[in-house]
């Protein structure tokens, strides 16, 4: 009779790490969205213009931009690193996709994958700089964010010129099945990037690198590739935020990207992953992207002066991360013993 091989110190530890991981995510992701409930709900209070079906999709198609810069980030992040060129690689996205692409010529669509790999190619400066030349993730990124922005600044001459190419045009101001595109597209980038970063070995690769990096090439993992590929991922995700802000406003300019460095950084966190890397879920960087736009939108809907909405939203986001963080949890569950 064939004996079942107990499990292994290393399979306990794991399993135990697995189901530790998917309660907090899911506790984390479930607040968020109900935060985002709780603020609509709210501003219907204040002004029945507000929380109603024409808000949420205002909400989903402005979120659109921080989702799609978040997961990048959030991959960066889960891998242990920290990407701050995001503003410059949104930037460099929309510049070079007026200037090359434009509106003149339809079938010059093409070059919107050119433009993508070129942003790639930034973030695989920053990947090697961070794995092979050991420069610390937020030293590096920045260096390349300066580079990007001061090698922008000389193209342009200090003036972006172009159009919004008509294939960026199409995807933020049509709709298609009754919703705007933007929305669908959210959807299936949503369901993608969940697919990957859950359910594909090179997100459980992530995960173990972001946890123990020693552990992981112990166990075979490709280090140093997958450590360098969020860096890639993120920076085509920016690019990609540019080429869909230049179809939403309909221009470039040289700070376009500045607005979103932080809201990225904040929404991987109050989604409940760490900011140590190891921890976190798609799911869970979108519901905080979508708080984030959430929160925005009634602040600016309100009328509310610049200072104040600012001193607002910071609160908000302080009590969220407060609120989400598992060592608030262990300090209550403390208390009560």
């Amino acid at each position: 009779m064939t004996q079942t091989p107990e499990p292994t110190p290393f399979t306990q530890a794991g399993d135990t790490r697995t189901s530790a991981k998917i309660s907090r995510d899911t506790i984390s992701a479930v607040s968020v969205a109900v935060l985002c409930v709780l603020l609509l709900l709210s501003a219907r209070l204040v002004s029945p213009a507000l929380g109603s079906w024409t808000q949420v999709e205002t909400v989903l198609v402005l979120g659109f931009f921080l989702v799609v810069l978040s997961y990048g980030q959030g991959l960066v992040i889960l891998s242990g690193g920290l990407d701050l060129s995001l503003p410059a690689t949104i930037t460099l996205g929309g510049i070079l996709a007026t200037s090359w692409v434009g509106a003149n010529d339809p079938n010059a669509w093409y070059l919107l994958p050119v433009v993508l790999m070129i942003c790639g190619l930034v973030g695989l400066m920053s990947g090697i700089g961070v794995v092979w030349l050991k420069v610390p993730p937020f030293i590096m990124t920045m260096a390349m964010s300066i580079i990007v922005a001061s090698a922008l600044l000389g193209y342009t001459n200090g003036t972006p010129r172009g159009a919004a190419p008509t294939a960026a045009v199409a995807l933020m101001k049509t709709e298609l099945l009754g919703l705007p595109t933007p929305v669908i597209v959210l959807v299936a980038f949503v369901a993608m990037g969940w697919l990957f970063q859950s359910r594909s070995i090179y997100g459980r690769y992530l995960y173990a690198i972001g946890t123990n990096l020693d552990a992981a090439r112990i166990a075979g993992v490709p280090v140093t590739m997958m450590q360098i590929l969020p860096y890639v991922i993120s920076a085509m995700c920016a690019g990609f935020v540019g080429i869909a802000l230049v179809g939403y406003s309909s221009g470039a300019t040289l700070r376009m990207g500045d607005d979103y460095l932080l809201p990225s950084i904040a929404a991987v966190v109050i989604g409940g992953s760490s900011i140590l890397g190891g921890r976190g879920t798609n799911l869970g960087t979108v519901g905080g992207a979508i708080l984030l736009t959430t929160l925005g939108t009634i602040i600016s809907a309100l009328g509310m002066e610049f200072g104040l909405r600012t001193v607002i939203e910071g609160s908000i986001v302080l009590f969220a991360l407060l609120l989400l963080r598992e060592e608030l949890f262990q300090k209550l569950r403390n208390l009560w013993r």
